[in-house]
């Protein structure tokens, strides 16, 4: 994957979870980055993390704070990336949101703030930076989720909104071939990061969820930031050149189990 080095890669929900882990496997391979989130705080760890592991002459990361469902920070994030950099190799679209609902149970703002994060932003910052990765024969990875090839109970907004991005994976990936652009996503199973306290789960009926999910996963275990992070490395390198339209699961065979 050493022909990262040098590449400019944007990614989103860089301030933590996969998307940090994702900045700072790029930096090591020497990627030229720009990232964004929503806190300043923790985007500015990441930065200074990946500061730390790049190689001495690799260039400063850009941090642009931004609300994807934002249309005027979409455009802000790609007009920042291209005036300091000049060209855009890499799109990781990695940012979402995690909720949890039933048919019963979930409400029309709930569904509304979901696919806003999930689907909508990607399909805008996507078609934002096709002309420019359409100029770089560049690549895609949307960061999905096993919840968007497999049905689960009590987050339907969120598995709706995974399989938005797979089926615009594939769509984009079909429209973007003739014209030298790769587009693949990662599928990952169950990955402790903030995203699940966030929509709610903590304490005592987090760590029993984590337990659970380490017994559906085949593997045994949960997955780790880095072993998504470094599959879309792989995914964005040219060692998948002859790889676009994929949906690689990333999820300790999850996706294979047929009963729980």
């Amino acid at each position: 994957m050493s022909d990262i080095n040098g590449k400019v890669a944007l990614i989103t929900g860089a301030s933590s979870g996969i998307g940090a882990a994702t900045a700072i496997v790029f930096a090591r391979l020497g990627a030229k980055l720009s990232l964004t989130g929503r806190n300043e705080d923790n985007l500015k760890r990441t930065v200074d993390e990946c500061v730390r592991v790049s190689p001495a002459q690799a260039e400063q990361p850009l941090m642009v704070l931004a609300d994807l469902c934002s249309d005027a920070d979409v455009t802000k994030i790609v007009d920042a990336t291209t005036a300091k950099f000049g060209r855009l190799d890499v799109l990781v679209n990695n940012a979402g949101v995690l909720e949890f609902g039933s048919i019963e149970s979930t409400s029309m703002e709930q569904y509304d703030r979901i696919m806003n994060v999930n689907a909508r932003a990607v399909y805008h910052l996507t078609m934002l930076c096709a002309p420019h990765l359409i100029e770089t024969r560049g690549n895609i990875v949307n960061v999905s989720s096993v919840n968007g090839t497999r049905s689960f109970v009590g987050c339907l907004a969120y598995c709706a909104s995974k399989s938005a991005v797979d089926m615009m994976t594939s769509c984009v990936a079909l429209e973007l071939a003739p014209k030298g652009v790769r587009v693949n996503s990662v599928n990952p199973g169950v990955v402790p990061t903030n995203t699940q306290q966030r929509a709610g789960l903590t304490g005592e009926a987090y760590d029993k969820s984590m337990e659970h999910m380490k017994e559906l996963h085949p593997l045994g275990r949960l997955g780790d930031a880095e072993e998504v992070a470094q599959a879309i490395a792989f995914l964005a390198s040219s060692n998948a050149s002859f790889i676009t339209g994929e949906q690689l699961h990333v999820d300790g065979g999850l996706h294979a189990v047929c009963a729980r």
